[in-house]
């Protein structure tokens, strides 16, 4: 004798599986594009870098993934990985046109009192050097 209950509820319950699995995939593939696009820290070092190649791997893999399941996904899904990737693009434009600030890097020692000066010219201050390179639109 079979149940009509359990045997309707197994299709249900794999689909219910699979809906979810597809949400995790799409959202694990924003956020390792919000990590490289330095939105977030990496979760193994802490740090936050910009490495626009890995973020565009990433949001390259979501359009795809968009292209071959089109027409195959419920109207959240599809929802989901249409907002996902408008908001990556978003921030992919928007880090292109103004990357990260590079850290400074580490001020030399002080020469020795003894030691004799190497040139008379000024060093330009952190202020200068910002304003040498930043753009104006």
């Amino acid at each position: 004798m079979s149940n009509t209950a359990t045997d309707t509820a197994a299709p249900a319950s794999q689909d219910q599986l699979m809906a979810a699995m597809f949400a995790n995939m799409v959202i694990q593939h924003t956020n390792m594009a919000a990590v490289f696009l330095g939105l977030a820290p990496n979760p193994q070092t802490g740090e936050t870098k910009q490495e626009l190649d890995h973020a565009r791997y990433f949001i390259d893999q979501l359009e795809m993934l968009q292209v071959k399941t089109k027409g195959n996904l419920t109207k959240e899904e599809d929802a989901m990985l249409k907002q996902s990737l408008a908001g990556l693009r978003m921030a992919f434009v928007n880090a292109v046109n103004q990357p990260a600030p590079v850290a400074e890097p580490a001020k030399p020692e002080e020469p020795p009192a003894s030691a004799p000066a190497q040139s008379a010219e000024p060093t330009p201050s952190a202020d200068d050097a910002k304003k040498k390179f930043s753009k104006k639109y």
